[in-house]
C-alpha cells in the first residue's frame, strides 16, 4: 500500500551542530509538508526497540549508544510519493556516496552519525511514525 506520508528523525549528531533550522529548510523546499513534530531524546529502551530490526548486527550497542546521547527532532512528512522521494533527498547511508546537495552529503560526518532517518517503506514509515507520535498529535 503506497500512502503519501514517511517518517524521519534528525538525529543527534546534526541536532549538536545546530543543523535543525537548515535540515527542515531542505524537507519543506523539498515540497514536503510537516504533519507532526517533536523535538526530544530517546531512552535506551526506545532506542532498543526502534531499533530491534538490527539487534543481532554488531554494530547495534554503538548505535543505541549514538540515538540515546542527545535530543533529536522525529517529525512525520507528506507528500506524494513520500517515501521514495525522501530517500532521494537524504542520499546514501554513507555521505561519502550521496549525491550533491542531499542531505546527508551536506550535514552528515560519516556514515554512523549520518544526520538524518529516513523510512525505507510506506509500512515502516506506518510504523515509526506510530512509534513516536498518537494520533491526536499528527495533523
Amino acid at each position: 500500500m503506497t500512502t503519501n506520508r514517511t517518517f524521519t528523525m534528525i538525529k543527534p549528531d546534526a541536532v549538536e551542530k545546530g543543523y535543525i533550522g537548515a535540515i527542515l529548510e531542505k524537507i519543506t523546499s523539498a515540497g514536503f509538508k510537516i504533519v507532526a513534530m517533536k523535538y526530544t531524546q530517546l531512552n535506551k529502551r526506545d532506542a532498543e526497540k526502534f531499533y530491534e530490526v538490527h539487534k543481532e548486527r554488531p554494530f547495534f550497542s554503538d548505535l543505541v549508544q549514538f540515538m540515546t546521547r542527545g535530543p533529536i527532532v522525529s517529525a512525520i512528512l507528506e507528500k506524494e510519493n513520500a517515501v521514495e522521494d525522501f530517500r532521494a533527498l537524504i542520499g546514501a547511508t554513507n555521505p561519502a556516496d550521496a549525491a550533491e546537495g542531499t542531505i546527508r552529503k551536506l550535514f552528515a560526518s560519516n556514515m554512523a552519525e549520518n544526520a538524518v532517518h529516513g523510512s525505507d517503506s510506506d509500512e515502516n514509515a506506518a510504523i515509526e511514525g506510530a512509534f513516536h507520535f498518537s494520533g491526536r498529535e499528527i495533523y
